[in-house]
């Protein structure tokens, strides 16, 4: 029998924190300096997100903001829900959090898991719009008795975590050697809250936000990216510019490569957040000598985007790979896009709001027998951007029945979407999606970039039958 108490946490809230660090080598082969990795993936939760959620919790419980049977209130990308629902578990208190439609479904259910109520709400509207997660979450708050919304864009007990905890321990497991800190945007808490500490011990050190390209850190407008937990569509006020020296913009492809790359080669499996960072830290490390040191915060684990990134078919139908050894879906839209004689992809859309005459006008100027309906004309488009689809003959036909048609908006008369494929089906899974369909929205990298029909399939045939 061994003297002396255990070496065991009262609670897993003791365990947040006191993340360990190591070094990739393998992604990192090619770089004269260190790369080395936070791995907040240890934290009860499975990500960086514990450490502020236990900070709100307790400072509202401080001030008096969360009381015994009170309801936690909060929109989330997935990853500080876990984290506040870990805390409230411990503490006693219920949660509702409110996320978006991008989100993959398996950062549902774990949310269920921990007992909390999950709403989900469409990407593709402004902040300002009454169905946002934004305007659900301060809904909720009003009609909830007792609620309390810590609000981790605002709170400034979110950088305070990160600046009293992650900087520290950075600084020290690096022994002061950190050059440089890279880490993803999204509501600044960590950027912010880390830069902070590291530039007060030492103003040398560059701080790298790493952004999805198209979100409002990058000079994006705050879309069209897939990525999921960083970025965002407006100014966070836990962000402090002052504090970033570099914005690196990172597609999606890029980040969800990286991270396939990242798990594979080093065997440490993290989400699209972290394979930005780790892409935005591959880019920066490229042009710094031996000497320096890179420290890239990894904020989450892969597990959580299973479905998505790490699944090919998903992958696939998105237009991020390109697996198949026979012809595939960009083959032949390339076809199609050289045949034209503008050379364009066959991509025509309008806004729900524009009139069916306007519409019907459009498809005769452009010579196209399909429009995409959209909730933006800003290109490039996302995916959920494209709320509906007009067919030539759809719109003859309700305009001959009723020739008030043609003054309504077409979010009025427009059919469901295309059906979406990806660049990298193969055109033998395209023939049988065109068996069902008049026509597919292909997607490239996860954006729209074209609509094929069967008689295009048939023109892509024909030729390589003549080659």
């Amino acid at each position: 029998m061994v003297d002396g108490e255990m070496d065991v946490a009262a609670s897993p809230l003791q365990l947040i924190g006191r993340t360990p660090m190591v070094r990739l080598a393998t992604i990192g082969q090619d770089l004269d300096c260190d790369l080395i990795a936070k791995l907040e993936t240890t934290n009860p939760g499975g990500s960086s997100k514990d450490r502020p959620a236990l900070a709100m919790v307790l400072a509202a419980e401080r001030d008096g903001l969360l009381t015994p049977g009170s309801t936690i209130i909060e929109p989330t990308s997935g990853n500080t829900g876990v984290g506040l629902a870990i805390v409230a578990a411990q503490r006693g208190y219920h949660c509702i959090f409110v996320m978006s439609d991008k989100m993959a479904p398996e950062k549902i259910d774990v949310l269920r898991a921990y007992g909390a109520e999950v709403v989900v709400c469409p990407t593709a509207v402004a902040p300002e719009d009454p169905s946002s997660y934004y305007s659900t979450a301060e809904r909720l708050t009003r009609e909830t008795p007792h609620s309390f919304r810590p609000d981790q864009y605002s709170n400034p007990n979110n950088p305070l975590a990160h600046y009293e905890t992650t900087g520290p321990e950075i600084w020290e497991q690096t022994r002061g050697r950190v050059t440089h800190f890279v880490a993803g945007a999204g509501t600044g808490g960590t950027i912010s809250g880390v830069g902070r500490y590291l530039k007060e011990k030492n103003p040398a050190v560059r701080v790298v936000a790493a952004d999805p390209a198209g979100s409002v850190f990058s000079g994006g407008a705050g879309r069209p990216y897939l990525t999921e937990g960083v970025g965002e569509d407006f100014w966070p006020a836990n962000y402090d510019p002052a504090l970033v020296d570099e914005v690196v913009a990172i597609s999606d492809a890029d980040a969800f490569a990286t991270a396939r790359a990242v798990t594979r080669r080093e065997g440490l499996l993290i989400g699209g957040s972290g394979g930005t960072a780790v892409a935005a830290a591959l880019r920066v490390g490229r042009t710094l000598p031996a000497s320096a040191v890179v420290v890239v915060l990894i904020p989450d684990s892969g597990r959580g985007y299973l479905s998505k990134i790490f699944n090919d078919a998903w992958m696939t139908d998105f237009g991020f790979l390109r697996p198949h050894g026979e012809m595939d879906v960009g083959d032949v839209l390339q076809t199609k896009v050289a045949r034209q004689a503008d050379g364009l992809a066959d991509l025509v859309l309008v806004t729900e709001d524009v009139l069916v005459r306007d519409a019907i006008s459009l498809m005769r100027e452009k010579d196209v027998s399909q429009l995409l309906v959209t909730v933006t004309d800003e290109l490039p488009l996302a995916a959920k951007e494209v709320s509906g689809s007009l067919s030539e003959l759809g719109l003859l036909e309700a305009s001959t029945r009723d020739a008030s048609v043609l003054n309504l908006p077409v979010r009025d008369v427009a059919d469901e979407p295309l059906p979406m494929v990806g660049v990298g089906v193969s055109v033998t899974e395209l023939t049988r999606r065109l068996s069902t369909a008049a026509g597919v929205l292909v997607l490239d990298g996860g954006h729209p970039v074209g609509v094929l029909t069967r008689s295009d399939l048939l023109g892509f045939l024909e030729q390589r039958s003549n080659a």
